[in-house]
């Protein structure tokens, strides 16, 4: 086991020559993977298929008696499995940090059932073959058929979370709803054979009772001290980005600590390491340096080399010398497919995803890894020991398994691209009970209080979930020389990325950290480094990777203490217009107005207060979109919501009806203004009037203007009784709800409606949110 490896390391006397020559084989794993990377990436082929493509065009070199003599000593075997090793608990350690727990346990039936589907059907086809793969394959030690057979299963069964987490990053599926179906199963499929194989491995053992349950012990121990340090270590030294190096060693020591004593007891450690990581504290700044650190250590260096160590060690010619070989390799892989393939499909059909996503979720499962190895290799020999031809059979099996099913997925992803395309690119189309997906853009510490009060408000609801991520958007300047070395540098160990931000990402972490603390909402950052002109782009692309539904921008200008809206700087209003224009999704812009007023919007996470925001509705898609935000928000107890709606006068009357005054309120509001509101508005009005204000869950008021005038004044008259207003930029057309408002324009990019609530001369002291709806989704409503 890897305790045995670790003594034959270091009491070895040629210590340099096997260091060395892992040392060369590294670089050229990474130097030929990076190679097959750029070719292979232009028909559209992911980096992990490349990296182990790579590993098996160097594995014939290494069966050459002078370069195996040389590069490949039989005492580096040793240093393999112990690096392996330590790279096995961090990656997985880092895929528990980064799983997204909360959207499988609210999809746990469907995932588990996807797992198990592929598992069974592996297991079954497995033991069918094994009887016949029990006469073609040596063992040294004869092992019983059983052990045989429950090898054959696991090889059959398992599932590579490495690789299908890999696949979906570098095929940018990953935020999709089958890519994280996809995720989640794998993780279960793998966490399920690793915990039969550690039973199997240790069912004789006669204190194999005590030792599992001591390894639950250690672990949770691990939890609970993790949880108290991150704490700790949150609250040091709060005008730094990150932990130091020291600290972040004290948190990996541990993790190695707890790992290396699971593996004394006979153990593996990885699913310790892998719960260890889900259970870690993810808020704060332990959580922000463990992500960036590993993240970038595991994704460019390590998974590569582990990729491609996994083609190196096999030896294709010696396969094909032999028919038999052949053969045998071969019915491990059709197997493997097909069994993969028919349980995936026969679940999908009793859960009803469609057959494109059953074949897909089939194929990419279907992938093999880091712990195939563990169960034909030095892992299994307490009970089982396989010849060197027959492991490098299963070897080889495993590896074009996981080539061919990458090849296919990478397919599959380029010519079903509405498999993994955002359904939600706006608010209106969805159901309460859908999940959210918000990215919020902040370009200084000064706007991420109006920014996180609207996340609180949109997370307080306990039937409609929601995710949110933050972007920080900095702008990339001209670098300024500096005569200082490296070393006299503040901040030598940072990269000069790492510079880019100042003391604002200092600000925002802190910020967001207190938010989270107080909230228990979880956060996920991002960050953006480009010129202005460009700097769009990184929101769009990322709001489309991460498949979000509205993207949150802060307006341009801030209010001063005399409570005039100063300008800032140009670049940002630039970069709101082109996000308006080229958004994946629906888009709002917040104007925060109103700091005078005690407690105001903005002051929405700092106080208990009861916050009265109103929606106002003149018609129109972004409107509709701006009331499908409203309805979010009106979950949280801290939130008020009253919907305003203008409505043209057909007389000289000038009133105000409100909720709950008249039995006829229904008809009136379906018939109220019906030569100016189009039919879809009418009928979105009353279905949310029959289902939200009937109820008393939400307010309801109609107000009568005659033309633009009326309707400033009545907004005039409201204006001190909101902390919020919410209303859609545009979409309209030719209201005469809105006539002569915009001859004092200011700002088009609000809309009419908005750019008034936002000017300066506007007296009003309450933030505003201007909402547009995806054009998208406009066209697909009105076609419905």
């Amino acid at each position: 086991n890897t305790m045995d490896a670790t003594h034959s390391m270091f009491c070895n006397n040629d210590l340099v020559n096997p260091l060395s020559s892992m040392g060369m084989q590294v670089s050229c794993i990474l130097v030929v993977s990076h190679v097959f990377n750029v070719v292979f990436r232009t028909v559209g082929q992911p980096g992990p298929i490349a990296q182990i493509l790579a590993g098996l065009v160097l594995g014939p070199m290494s069966h050459i008696e002078y370069i195996k003599a040389t590069f490949f000593p039989a005492s580096s075997i040793n240093y393999y499995e112990v690096v392996s090793y330590f790279c096995r608990i961090h990656f997985m350690f880092l895929f528990g940090l980064e799983m997204n727990i909360h959207y499988t346990m609210r999809n746990l039936r469907i995932v588990s059932l996807v797992a198990c589907g592929g598992a069974i059907m592996g297991g079954v086809f497995g033991l069918s073959v094994s009887f016949y793969l029990h006469q073609q394959l040596n063992t040294i030690d004869n092992a019983p058929l059983y052990y045989f057979c429950m090898i054959i299963m696991l090889v059959v069964s398992y599932t590579s979370s490495p690789m299908v987490i890999r696949l979906a990053a570098e095929l940018r599926f990953a935020a999709s709803d089958v890519g994280r179906i996809a995720v989640s199963s794998a993780l279960i499929t793998e966490m399920g054979c690793l915990l039969l194989f550690n039973v199997m491995v240790n069912w004789r053992k006669p204190n194999h009772i005590s030792a599992g349950f001591g390894c639950l012990v250690i672990t949770a121990l691990v939890v609970i001290i993790n949880r108290y340090l991150a704490v700790w270590l949150n609250t040091r030294n709060t005008n730094q980005k990150y932990l130091k190096a020291p600290e972040l060693m004290l948190i990996l020591l541990l993790l190695l600590t707890c790992s290396m004593i699971i593996e004394i007891w006979g153990y593996n450690s990885i699913i310790s390491c892998f719960i260890i990581g889900l259970l870690f504290p993810k808020e704060g700044k332990t959580a922000r340096t463990l992500l960036h650190k590993l993240g970038y250590s595991i994704y460019n260096f390590v998974l590569p080399v582990y990729f491609g160590y996994l083609g190196l060690q096999c030896d294709l010619i010696n396969v094909f010398k032999s028919l038999e070989r052949a053969i045998n390799m071969a019915i491990l892989i059709l197997l493997s497919i097909g069994s993969k393939l028919g349980g995936t499909l026969i679940v999908c059909r009793y859960l009803k995803i469609p057959t494109s996503e059953g074949i897909f979720l089939g194929f990419i499962l279907n992938t093999r890894g880091y712990a195939d190895l563990l169960f034909i290799g030095a892992a299994a020999k307490q009970v089982i020991t396989f010849d060197s031809e027959a492991y490098n059979v299963l070897l080889v099996s495993i590896v074009l398994n996981t080539i061919i099913s990458g090849v296919i997925v990478a397919f599959l992803v380029r010519g079903e691209e509405k498999m993994f395309a955002n359904n939600h690119t706006a608010i209106e189309p969805q159901q309460m009970e859908d999940e959210l997906r918000i990215l919020a853009c902040v370009y200084d510490p000064r706007q991420v209080s109006a920014i996180l009060a609207t996340v609180l408000a949109i997370h307080g609801s306990r039937v409609s979930p929601s995710t949110t991520y933050l972007m920080h958007l900095i702008e990339l300047v001209k670098k300024i020389k500096s005569n200082l070395l490296y070393h006299e540098k503040e901040n030598a160990d940072l990269s000069d990325d790492e510079d880019y931000g100042g003391n604002d990402v200092v600000e925002i972490n802190n910020a967001l950290d207190n938010f989270t603390a107080e909230t228990k909402i979880l956060v996920q950052q991002r960050r953006a480094v480009s010129p202005f002109p460009s700097l769009y782009e990184d929101v769009c692309n990322e709001a489309e990777d991460l498949q979000v539904s509205i993207i949150l921008l802060p307006f341009h200008k801030h209010q001063r203490i005399d409570g005039k809206l100063e300008s800032g700087k140009e670049g940002i209003r630039i970069t709101n217009q082109k996000v308006l224009r080229h958004a994946p999704c629906s888009v709002g812009i917040i104007v925060e107005r109103g700091l005078a007023r005690v407690p105001g919007f903005s002051q929405l996470v700092a106080s208990e207060a009861i916050q009265n925001v109103a929606t106002l509705f003149f018609g129109g898609p972004d409107d509709r979109e701006a009331i499908a935000w409203s309805l979010r928000i009106s979950g949280s107890p801290r939130v008020n919501l009253t919907i305003i709606r203008f409505l043209l006068s057909s007389s000289s009357q000038n009133e105000i009806i409100e909720s709950g005054e008249s039995e006829d309120k229904e008809i009136l509001m379906s018939l109220s203004g019906e030569e100016t509101v189009n039919e879809i508005d009418n009928t979105f009005m009353v279905d949310f009037y029959n289902r939200y204000v009937t109820s008393g869950q939400i307010g309801y008021v109609e107000k009568f203007v005659k033309d633009g005038a009326q309707t400033v004044e009545s907004l005039k008259e409201i204006g001190d009784m909101y902390s919020l207003f919410i209303v859609g930029k545009g979409g309209r057309g030719q209201s005469s709800l809105t006539i002569g408002m915009s001859d004092w324009e200011e700002c088009p990019e609000l809309g009419t409606v908005g750019d008034v609530l936002a000017s300066s001369d506007f007296d009003i002291h309450g933030s505003v949110l201007i909402v547009q709806q995806h054009r998208d989704a406009k066209k697909a409503l009105l076609h419905a």
